[in-house]
């Protein structure tokens, strides 16, 4: 057993500041023994003196001493060293202790903000000449004018080096959906030339913006209104799609206006369409393809046939009307979650549809960033 002094003796003989001591947080602590006349090398029984087991508490780092000479003449030495749980499988379990550990390790400092930024605005299902229960041409034009100073007001805050403009179809109304004439045939205040025109108008608008605060990349995919169709028969190939054919109108005037601005369109029998996006394989399909419901199944199938969207981490859509965002799949190679990001409608509202299923929801435009990083999660707005 250790040679301890009587208190009295102890109490007249130790210097300042080497009195016993102890103080332990339930993972760490430090222990200041009482004097010895011995020297030790083992500080189990002064771990014992204050209470705690060798085989759960250890010392760690160095051990400091003070030694003196008594008034009786006895060399006496006291010691002080840091004390830790052990990490043994008792201790692991220890919760109290484990939460005071994880308070006290250093944290990590935040990464700085990606300097590289690109912020995609998805225009979804317009359907331009439509007229509905949130009524026709003058509140949509008012409704996009609205969303285009939001646009501009979000660029600017956010300072991207570059964007993205995604038109997820439906660009115009047309008079054929597929979906039978009582859809459209009767509820348009505008005609083809005239929906066409003010679609190529809108979108040149919004690249402008765009284009304005970083190079824009434009992307654009077939749907089922804007297809060139005989009431359910598509006809010609994807690459017809009067909605690209708006496209490349707008191209053509923003390569002679000096926009900066890059369109980027299908291939001619494709309906689908990824562009790199620092890093990022972003896709984009409109989503006629497939059933309510169906759109993880749907991109799963394009990666095992090694289609356009095989190549895509983030797959934008429209069709549906509705904003969903929904996490499916992971890319094998960098490990990141695959996003499906369901657009909401700017359109008039679809009282056929209402009337046909009780549903109806809200006009709104998806705005995100991507950063070298993938999807910027905390960056997803609906304007």
């Amino acid at each position: 057993m250790f040679e301890a002094l009587n208190a009295t003796s102890a109490t007249r003989d130790i210097p300042a500041g080497w009195r016993p001591a102890s103080n332990w947080d339930g993972s760490e602590g430090e222990i200041t023994s009482a004097p010895r006349t011995a020297a030790l090398t083992d500080f189990s029984e002064i771990l014992l003196e204050h209470g705690h087991d060798p085989d759960l508490v250890e010392v760690v780092g160095n051990v400091r001493t003070s030694r003196w000479q008594s008034f009786s003449g006895e060399w006496l030495t006291a010691y002080r060293f840091t004390v830790r749980a052990r990490q043994s499988a008792e201790a692991s379990h220890d919760l109290p202790a484990l939460l005071a550990a994880a308070r006290r390790k250093p944290r990590a400092q935040l990464a700085a903000p990606a300097t590289e930024r690109a912020t995609v605005v998805v225009l979804a299902d317009l359907q331009i000449g439509k007229t509905g229960s949130r009524g026709g041409t003058p509140e949509l034009i008012e409704r996009l004018a609205v969303r285009r100073a939001q646009v501009d007001a979000t660029l600017k805050k956010r300072k991207p080096s570059q964007t993205v403009l995604v038109d997820a179809g439906d660009l115009f109304e047309g008079f054929e959906s597929g979906a039978g004439p009582a859809a459209t045939a009767f509820s348009n205040d505008l005609s083809l030339t005239q929906q066409m025109d003010l679609a190529g108008t809108t979108i040149y608008d919004f690249a402008d913006t765009l284009a304005r605060h970083a190079p824009a990349q434009v992307m654009a995919v077939p749907s089922n209104h804007t297809a060139w169709r005989a009431g359910k028969q598509t006809l010609g190939k994807p690459a017809d799609d009067l909605g690209l054919y708006v496209h490349r109108q707008a191209q053509r005037l923003a390569a002679a206006a000096g926009l900066r601005a890059q369109w980027n369109l299908p291939a001619d029998w494709d309906e689908s369409l990824v562009l790199d996006v620092l890093g990022t394989g972003l896709g984009v399909t409109h989503g006629h393809q497939y059933g309510p419901g169906g759109a993880a199944a749907f991109w799963a199938k394009q990666t095992h046939g090694g289609q356009v969207l095989a190549h895509a981490d983030l797959m934008v859509t429209g069709h549906y009307h509705h904003l969903r965002i929904e996490p499916t799949g992971r890319n094998p190679y960098s490990g990141r979650s695959k996003w499906w990001l369901q657009a909401p409608t700017l359109d008039a509202g679809s009282d056929w549809f209402r009337h046909r299923s009780g549903d109806d929801s809200d006009p709104g435009m998806l705005v995100f960033d991507i950063t070298p990083d993938g999807l910027d999660l905390g960056s997803l707005t609906i304007l």
